[in-house]
C-alpha cells in the first residue's frame, strides 16, 4: 500500500539555478500507478524520467521494495538520488524526443549493468507538458535491445559514446527509410578514431564540409543533420568524430579486406565498412541503397542491423542476413 500523498518536503534546488520538478499530486498519482503496474507485470524496475531534481526521499518511501531508476539530462539534476537509495541514469540529449530520451535511458541502464537486456520496465515521464509527469509505459527491453549483452554495449561505448552512436544510427535509419527526394540513398559513416581513419582514406573529390566551423558540423544541430542527408548522396564515406562532429565527407576507404567474412550479397560499401572497423577502433555504419537496411560494423563484424521500416532501434542476432545487391 502506497503512503498517502504528501507535498514535497524539501525539493532540491541546485546552485546553478535549474528548476526542480515538484513532487506534486499529479506526480504522486502517476508514480503510484506506475508502481502498481510494475507489480502487476512483475517488471524489473520503474523508470522515472525527470526534467529536473525532485524529492528523492518521497520516491524512495513510496517505492515499496520496487527498483527505482531516475533519469535526467544532467548529473547535477540527479544530485542526492544515489544517497536516497535510487539508481540514476544521465540522459544528455538536448532537444531529444520523449522516445529518444526513454531509449537512451534504457541503453545507458544496460551498459551500466543496472538492467539486463531482456528486462521489463515501467516508465513514468512527461509526454505532453514539460515538468508534468503525465504518462506511463510498459517497455520490454527485447524490443529495443534484442539479445545484445551489457558486455557488448560497453565494448561499443569504449570507442564511441552511446549518445554519438545513437545520433549517427538514427540519422542512417532516416536516410535508409526516406532516401532523398523520393530516391533511395546508400551511404557510409565512420565514427570515432578519426586520426587513424584519416590515414586510411583519401578524398573522392570536393569535400563539402571542408572550411566550415566546428559548430556548423555538429550532428546535434538539426540543420547539420539535414545537410548530411544531402551529402549522403555523394560518393564516399562521411567521417564523424567521437564527439559527433562531421570531420570529412566524400572519403574513399583504403583499408585492407584481408581475413574478413561477410554474408553473401553484401557489396563494396559493406566490405569497406567492415574493413575500416577491423583495422581501427572506429565504428562504421553502412546504409544499403537497395533496401535501406542499416548495418553497424565493429571489429569487422555486423553488430547491429536496423530494417528501414522499423522506427525503433533494434539490436539483433545475425545468424542469417537476407541477400543484398552485389553492387553496393
Amino acid at each position: 500500500m502506497c503512503p498517502p500523498y504528501q507535498p514535497s518536503r524539501a525539493p532540491v534546488a541546485p546552485a546553478n539555478g535549474m528548476k526542480p520538478q515538484k513532487f506534486n499530486e499529479q506526480f504522486a498519482k502517476c508514480f503510484d500507478l506506475g508502481l502498481q503496474l510494475s507489480k502487476s507485470v512483475e517488471a524489473d524496475a520503474l523508470l522515472v524520467v525527470l526534467d529536473g531534481p525532485t524529492d528523492w526521499q518521497q520516491l524512495k518511501e513510496r517505492s515499496a521494495g520496487t527498483k527505482i531508476l531516475v533519469a535526467a539530462g544532467h548529473e547535477e539534476e540527479l544530485a542526492g538520488a544515489a544517497e536516497a537509495g535510487l539508481q540514476k541514469v544521465v540522459v544528455n540529449i538536448p532537444g531529444g524526443t520523449v522516445s529518444e530520451r526513454l531509449t537512451q535511458a534504457l541503453l545507458e541502464s544496460v551498459a551500466d549493468d543496472i538492467l539486463v537486456p531482456g528486462a521489463e520496465v515501467v516508465a513514468v515521464y512527461s509526454a505532453f507538458e514539460a515538468g508534468m509527469i503525465d504518462s506511463i509505459s510498459h517497455i520490454r527491453l527485447d524490443d529495443h535491445l534484442g539479445r545484445l549483452t551489457a558486455r557488448d554495449l560497453r565494448q561499443l561505448e569504449t570507442s564511441v559514446p552511446l549518445d554519438t552512436l545513437k545520433a549517427v544510427v538514427d540519422l542512417a535509419v532516416e536516410i535508409g527509410r526516406e532516401g532523398r527526394e523520393g530516391k533511395p540513398v546508400g551511404t557510409m559513416f565512420v565514427v570515432g578514431d578519426t586520426r587513424k581513419v584519416l590515414t586510411l582514406c583519401h578524398p573522392a573529390g570536393f569535400d563539402p564540409v571542408r572550411g566550415y566551423a566546428r559548430c556548423d558540423r555538429d550532428l546535434r544541430d538539426p540543420r547539420t543533420r539535414e545537410a548530411v542527408k544531402e551529402i549522403a548522396q555523394l560518393e564516399g564515406a562521411i567521417l564523424i568524430t567521437a564527439e559527433g562532429i562531421v570531420e570529412r565527407a566524400c572519403q574513399i576507404v583504403d583499408a585492407s579486406h584481408a581475413n574478413l567474412t561477410l554474408t553473401k550479397g553484401l557489396g563494396a560499401r559493406h566490405w569497406a565498412a567492415a574493413a575500416i572497423s577491423r583495422v581501427t577502433k572506429a565504428i562504421s555504419i553502412a546504409v544499403s541503397e537497395s533496401n535501406g537496411t542499416v548495418r553497424l560494423f565493429l571489429n569487422g563484424e555486423v553488430m547491429l542491423r536496423v530494417e528501414p521500416l522499423r522506427r525503433a532501434m533494434k539490436w539483433r542476432d545475425f545468424d542469417y542476413e537476407p541477400p543484398a545487391a552485389a553492387n553496393e
